[in-house]
């Protein structure tokens, strides 16, 4: 039997419901870390269901940096109204424009990136490592690891978190897939700076 101060204290942690706090607690025998890894399971799987689905609310957040220099506009999109409204949501939106606003981001995520910018990368990687006299059984899986690495910077989504670097920004949206229960996508955003 777990105790209600249990379920409260990982409901606060995780802003999951009450009983899928309390479902999770008593799966994973009162173990509180167990049961967070249940409730991150659940809301992947969650997120999984809904990619299907549309978006038609979300919000728009500007942020401008300190030294009046940096600027984003991003939009943060939702299912419903309700969510859109909620004080989390609009924390979730304002570290995302924050991000942007650090990191300088050119895509949303990789499938956004142009077939022909990751074409021109991979020719370039390709001729960069043929000079290096690098053997071509082992070239494909250089080329990859480098893409991937050029993915982590350019798009948003794959990029580590400036709040928490131990999570990048797509598993941020997956958590709060998790948390409101709907669909969270990143829109679109655009940069300044002078």
């Amino acid at each position: 039997m777990v105790s209600i101060d249990d379920i409260q204290k990982l409901r606060e942690e995780t802003k999951a419901p009450v009983m899928e706090c309390k479902k999770a607690l008593e799966k994973a025998q009162g173990d509180t870390k167990k049961a967070k890894e249940i409730l991150r399971k659940q809301g992947e799987i969650r997120a999984e269901k809904k990619q299907g689905v549309n978006t038609k609310a979300g919000i728009i957040e500007a942020y401008i940096h300190s030294n009046k220099q940096v600027g984003v506009l991003l939009e943060l999109r939702c299912e419903t109204d309700f969510v859109a409204k909620n004080p989390d949501f609009k924390d979730l939106a304002h570290d995302l424009a924050m991000q942007v606003a650090a990191t300088k981001p050119l895509f949303v995520s990789e499938k956004n990136v142009p077939q022909e910018i990751i074409e021109k990368k991979k020719k370039d990687y390709e001729e960069e490592l043929e000079k290096e006299g690098k053997p071509k059984e082992i070239l494909e899986k250089i080329i990859t690891g480098k893409l991937e690495k050029d993915f982590e910077e350019m798009c948003l989504e794959k990029q580590k978190f400036i709040k928490d670097e131990s999570k990048n920004v797509g598993d941020l949206v997956k958590e709060a897939v998790a948390k409101f229960g709907e669909k969270i996508e990143i829109g679109e955003f655009a940069r300044f700076q002078i």
